[in-house]
């Protein structure tokens, strides 16, 4: 079958892709911009990709067609298209009804779904999965450095997805994470989040009950007992075996079943023994399964082992062995990626673009670096930041950095600088990238740490400031 996929360059549909290909099937696809990594990855597997929307991609008539065209959610009515595709009476569907129906069908499907650590827990979890010889399928919206791909087809029934609330395309106004029939679900936090597509926090809890219904009766859902809004989405109605995060051993909570609530049948919890995250016990109900001495720093990364480890343990993997591949994971890129130390300044790159992922990201390398500078570099980049949604508490998000440079980008319409006026730290609102790399790198010296935060390229910063760093160093 020849199958071509609009938005091809995105994650998720890159990844969709590459499991098509290894299908079988023959692949094309097209995108507004074609560019590395992505593009590469792909042309390596033999998929041929097209610049732009022009409907000759999708052949002169009915013979030469494709016999199926997967739409991404980020095309619109209007698109050249997608609109030849309708007139034209062409098959399609949506990239998470293809997974669905062509790849996890007959599967034992582990979505990790929430509004945080979903790539970082999905990674985890397929690395659990194969360091313990069961060969996983999984589809990751990151490329997970164990295994250098977005996705695989794998080699057993099992099959890890990262399980986005997004919507699934423009005539598909579901949440992805419905489509896919999880056997294992993990809901690792919910806040309000997609402010584009989301009147509200009770519209996304909607959608997260909604994939509660979809799980079996003998599936697991696996949730941490600290977040209200998750509680409450649990309280409209669960008739599946459940887990719970309980957090650090001295908060330990008991675990209520609620009347309409399937039963209870374990609390997890950990303990620190290292400030950061990066060494800490794990327990299950408050029987010590063992000690994870990591890479990764962070609480929320303990939350995201612990999440994963109890999903493997749903399919057969002793916590212990999942604590052992843990000590050898590395993490996605882009997510805490240290990406160059220079003149003893260590530059990061991260994906946090939400003030609850900021924060947690600074807690954690706070921890690690103790007293010394932290500089932080964010651009607000995502839908629901750009709207202003966030304006409000990111300033107090940043709190535990020393400094903070923030990119003022033309599709911002609200005052950044306004609203940093009560900020704890210093900030700088810029106009131009490479003013703000200028300006961090005249300042940076050794034992800072530099954080560069955004969803998206960023005009190349990260490249840049590696670059101009260099240049001081080579001058002096």
């Amino acid at each position: 079958m020849h199958v071509h996929i609009l938005g091809i360059c995105g994650t998720f549909m890159g990844g969709l892709a590459l499991l098509a290909r290894a299908e079988g099937h023959r692949v094309t696809g097209s995108d507004a911009n074609v560019y590395p990594p992505m593009s590469t990855q792909l042309e390596e597997q033999g998929i041929e990709l097209i610049q732009g929307f022009d409907p000759s991609q999708l052949g002169k008539n009915e013979d030469d067609a494709p016999d199926l065209v997967v739409i991404g959610n980020a095309m619109s009515r209007g698109n050249p298209c997608v609109e030849a595709v309708l007139n034209r009476g062409i098959a399609y569907t949506s990239g998470p009804q293809f997974l669905a129906e062509h790849i996890l069908k007959g599967r034992w499907v582990l979505a990790i779904s929430g509004t945080h650590g979903k790539t970082s827990t999905s990674s985890m979890l397929a690395w659990i999965l194969e360091d313990c010889g069961y060969e996983p399928g999984f589809l990751i919206g990151g490329v997970p450095q164990n295994f250098g791909v977005s996705a695989r087809l794998g080699n057993s029934p099992f099959f890890v997805v990262e399980a986005d609330e997004y919507d699934s395309a423009f005539f598909d106004k579901r949440s992805k994470f419905v489509h896919y029939q999880a056997r294992t679900l993990v809901i690792n936090n919910l806040e309000f989040d997609h402010a584009d597509i989301f009147d509200d926090l009770k519209a996304i809890q909607r959608q997260f009950h909604h994939v509660i219904r979809t799980v079996p009766g003998e599936g697991k859902i696996i949730w941490p007992k600290d977040c209200e809004a998750v509680q409450q989405v649990i309280d409209m109605g669960c008739w599946s075996e459940q887990e719970v995060y309980a957090g650090n051993c001295a908060d330990l909570v008991s675990v209520n079943k609620g009347s309409s609530a399937g039963d209870n049948k374990g609390t997890w919890s950990s303990q620190l023994i290292a400030a950061d995250g990066h060494k800490f016990e794990l327990f299950f109900d408050g029987e010590s399964q063992g000690i994870l001495d990591w890479a990764l720093i962070g609480q929320h990364n303990v939350e995201n082992a612990t999440m994963a480890i109890a999903a493997a343990r749903h399919v057969g993997v002793k916590p212990l062995a999942a604590i052992q591949a843990l000590a050898q994971f590395e993490p996605p890129k882009r997510r805490m990626e240290l990406i160059g130390t220079i003149k003893g300044i260590d530059v990061y790159d991260d994906f946090a673009h939400h003030p609850t992922a900021i924060a947690t990201t600074l807690q954690g390398c706070r921890a690690k670096v103790g007293e010394a500078k932290i500089t932080i570099i964010l651009e607000p980049r995502s839908n629901t930041m750009k709207s202003g949604v966030h304006k409000d508490t990111l300033a107090n998000s940043m709190s535990l950095a020393d400094e903070a440079y923030l990119y003022q980008g033309d599709s911002i319409d609200w005052d950044i600088e306004a609203a940093m006026e009560k900020a704890e730290l210093p900030v700088s609102v810029l106009y131009d990238i490479d003013e703000i790399v200028a300006a961090v790198a005249n300042k940076a010296n050794s034992g800072d740490t530099i954080i560069v935060m955004s969803n998206g390229g960023f005009g190349g910063l990260h490249k840049k400031l590696l670059e101009k760093l260099q240049d001081q160093v080579v001058s002096l």
